[in-house]
């Protein structure tokens, strides 16, 4: 386990190696330090703008070199979002380390927890939430698969999916209570009685019978949610949601 001063030198670190590239536009700290809720399992997230006229991809890749060289990284992925390219790295510690790059001209701040550090930053951009529409379209999508695994005794898929429910369910909770939507940032914040209510949505062992069981509860609390969100949906659509979870 990392130490939260092993995590400030790295970031610190991190942060005068931005300043001193001179491909650099400019440098930002974002994630939870940004928004003054970092704790002891957080992890350093950084954002960096690429002066016109220089590869963004040439500066990931010496930032990528510096990263198994200097600290170690054991591996990394890479998150696309628009013109960002956001590689996350994990190093021996068990620290993850977000760098996130993207040329000068898109360089801001997409969410409230981003605080520029050196260079300039565009005007912020926030990003919107998902729209309580869609969410429940993924919901009924998964509905209709927990029904077809059930009845094909996929007991381990059907569990897959009936968490995908239960996942697209609490997303519209936490969008009426103006809470972080996207994975999952905002559901211990809920109240105490909503999360409790959710209990019941949770598969207690691999058999026809507790999926079904399971399969009503989380029918029942997503219907709750779809009633009470600002969406226009049918009332065919809530009625073919019961259909589908008839023993």
């Amino acid at each position: 386990m990392f130490s939260s001063e092993y995590r400030g030198q790295l970031r610190a670190d991190l942060l005068r190696r931005g300043e001193q590239d001179e491909r650099i536009s400019g440098v930002a700290i974002t994630g939870s330090a940004a928004a003054g809720k970092e704790d002891a399992w957080s992890d350093i997230d950084l954002a960096f703008g690429v002066r016109d006229g220089v590869e963004v991809e040439a500066v990931l890749s010496d930032w990528t070199a510096h990263m198994y060289e200097r600290e170690q990284a054991v591996d990394h992925l890479d998150v696309r979002a628009g013109a960002w390219i956001y590689r996350v790295f994990v190093l021996p510690s068990t620290l993850q380390v977000d760098l996130a790059f993207v040329p000068e001209k898109e360089f801001r701040a997409l969410a409230p927890s981003f605080q520029l550090v050196s260079g300039k930053a565009e005007e912020a951009m926030h990003g919107p939430a998902p729209e309580a529409a869609g969410v429940i379209r993924f919901a009924w999508l998964y509905a209709l698969h927990v029904r077809s695994c059930i009845a094909r005794a996929k007991y381990w898929q059907a569990e897959f999916m009936i968490s995908g429910m239960r996942d697209q369910a609490l997303t519209l909770a936490c969008l009426r209570h103006g809470l972080p939507a996207v994975h999952g940032r905002g559901l211990d914040e809920l109240p105490l009685d909503l999360r409790s209510s959710f209990e019941d949505t949770l598969v207690r062992q691999m058999d026809g019978p507790e999926m079904m069981r399971a399969f009503q509860a989380v029918t029942r609390s997503l219907l709750q949610e779809v009633r009470l969100a600002e969406a226009k949906v049918p009332d065919s659509l809530q009625e073919v949601l019961l259909k589908l979870c008839v023993a």
